[in-house]
C-alpha cells in the first residue's frame, strides 16, 4: 500500500555560486571518478545543474525524472541533493527506485514504460553507477543521464553538458527541502515557488518484472527449473541484481533460495569486485566446478552472473563460459526460436568491447 505524506511547507530555491571543475567529461557510460572526488564542495551539483541547462526546458520544467542506481557507496547522499536540485529546477516529480535502487536495464524500463497515477511519464533519469568498477568510499561513483527514449544521452547532449560544466557560475537547489525516506514506499508532496513537486518512492523490481514476463516464457522457464535434472547458479555479485534476483527466480518462477549467490545488494558490492568474468566472480566459478582446483562436487548445469548495474552478464556451464562482450551473440542466436518477444524478427545486435593500450 502507497502512503502518501504531504507537506504544507514551502521550500526555497536558493542560487549558490561556484566556479567551474576540471574533468566533467562525460562519456556514453557518464562521469566516473573516485567517490572522493565526487563528495568534493560543488563537484555533483555543477554536473547536475550542467546537465539540466543542457536539456530543453520541456525537459526540466513540470517534467518527472527517474533517479536511482546500483546502491554503490555515496549513492543515498547524491539521490537527496539531486532531489533538491530537481525541485529548485522546476521538476513536477521525481520517481525513485526502493532504497535508491534500479539497475540500468530497469531505469530503461521505467522511462519507457511505467505511467504515474496521474498519468505522467518519465522524461529522463539520473542513473548512479560505475558499472561493473569497485565501490566504497576509497572506490568509484559515476552518474549518467538517459533520455526519453531509455538510451544514455546522445554526444550531443554529453558535449553540451561538458561545455556548461566550463563556464558554470550558480546552481540551484532547495536547501531546506527534507531529506525522503527512500527505504519506504510511498510519495511526499511538496510546494514550491512554481507549485506541485512530488517525490515517489516505488518498488524496484515491479515494472521490470512485468516487462521480463512480457519478453521471455516464465511458464517454459519455470518448467526447467522444477525439473530435477536442471540446476543452476546465479551471482549478483552484491550488486543491484540482487534486488531482482528473488523476485524473478524464487517468487516468480519457483527456484530455490539455494540456487542465488552474493544477491544481497551492498555499496561496497561486499568487498569484492561486479565485474562478471573468472577473476572477480570466484565464488561462482569454483561452485561450477571451474575453478582451479576443479572439486566441486555435483556443480550446477548453468551458472550466471551480473555486474554492479545489471547490464553486462558472464554465463556458466559446466565446461565452457561466455565473457559479458559475446553473451548477447548467444542471445541473438536463439533469439527468434526462444525468445517470444523477438518471434517475428530481431531488428539489431550491438556487441561491445574494450580495448586497453
Amino acid at each position: 500500500m502507497v502512503v502518501v505524506e504531504s507537506k504544507e511547507m514551502v521550500f526555497k530555491v536558493s542560487k549558490v555560486s561556484t566556479t567551474p571543475i576540471d574533468g566533467q567529461k562525460p562519456g556514453t557510460s557518464g562521469l566516473r571518478k573516485k567517490v572522493k572526488v565526487f563528495i568534493q564542495p560543488h563537484y555533483l551539483q555543477n554536473f547536475v545543474q550542467s546537465t539540466f541547462n543542457a536539456l530543453t526546458p520541456e525537459k526540466v520544467r513540470g517534467a518527472t525524472l527517474v533517479v536511482s542506481g546500483d546502491g554503490r557507496y555515496f549513492s543515498k547522499d547524491a539521490i537527496q541533493i539531486i532531489i533538491k536540485m530537481s525541485a529548485a529546477n522546476g521538476v513536477r516529480r521525481v520517481w525513485v527506485g526502493q532504497n535508491g535502487l534500479l539497475s540500468t536495464p530497469a531505469v530503461s524500463a521505467v522511462i519507457r514504460e511505467r505511467v504515474g497515477v496521474d498519468g505522467s511519464k518519465a522524461t529522463g533519469a539520473f542513473i548512479l553507477t560505475a558499472s561493473h568498477n569497485p565501490g566504497g568510499p576509497h572506490e568509484d561513483f559515476g552518474i549518467k543521464y538517459n533520455m526519453e527514449n531509455g538510451g544514455p544521452a546522445p554526444e550531443a547532449i554529453t558535449d553540451k553538458i561538458f561545455e556548461n560544466t566550463k563556464t558554470i557560475t550558480e546552481y540551484l537547489i532547495a536547501e531546506d527541502l527534507p531529506n525522503i525516506d527512500i527505504s519506504t514506499i510511498g510519495v511526499a508532496n511538496f510546494s514550491g515557488p512554481e507549485g506541485q513537486f512530488d517525490v515517489e518512492v516505488f518498488d524496484s523490481a515491479s515494472d521490470y518484472v512485468k516487462l521480463m514476463k512480457s519478453i521471455f516464457d516464465f511458464e517454459l522457464i519455470r518448467k526447467l527449473l522444477s525439473s530435477s535434472k536442471f540446476t543452476f547458479c546465479y551471482d549478483a555479485l552484491h550488486g543491484v541484481a540482487g534486488a531482482y534476483a528473488h523476485r524473478i527466480f524464487v517468487e516468480e518462477l519457483g527456484a530455490q533460495e539455494s540456487s542465488l549467490l552474493n544477491c544481497v545488494p551492498k555499496e561496497d558490492f561486499g568487498g569484492g569486485h561486479p565485474d562478471p568474468n573468472l577473476t572477480y566472480a570466484k565464488e561462482l566459478v569454483a561452485r561450477m566446478g571451474l575453478g582451479k582446483s576443479d572439486s566441486a562436487v555435483d556443480p550446477p548445469e548453468f551458472g550466471a552472473a551480473a555486474d554492479g548495474d545489471a547490464d553486462r552478464n558472464m554465463i556458466l556451464g559446466k565446461r565452457f563460459f561466455v565473457t559479458p562482450s559475446d553473451s548477447v551473440a548467444i542471445i541473438a542466436a536463439n533469439a527468434v526460436n526462444a525468445i517470444p518477444y523477438f518471434s517475428s524478427g530481431l531488428k539489431g545486435v550491438a556487441r561491445f568491447f574494450y580495448c586497453t593500450v
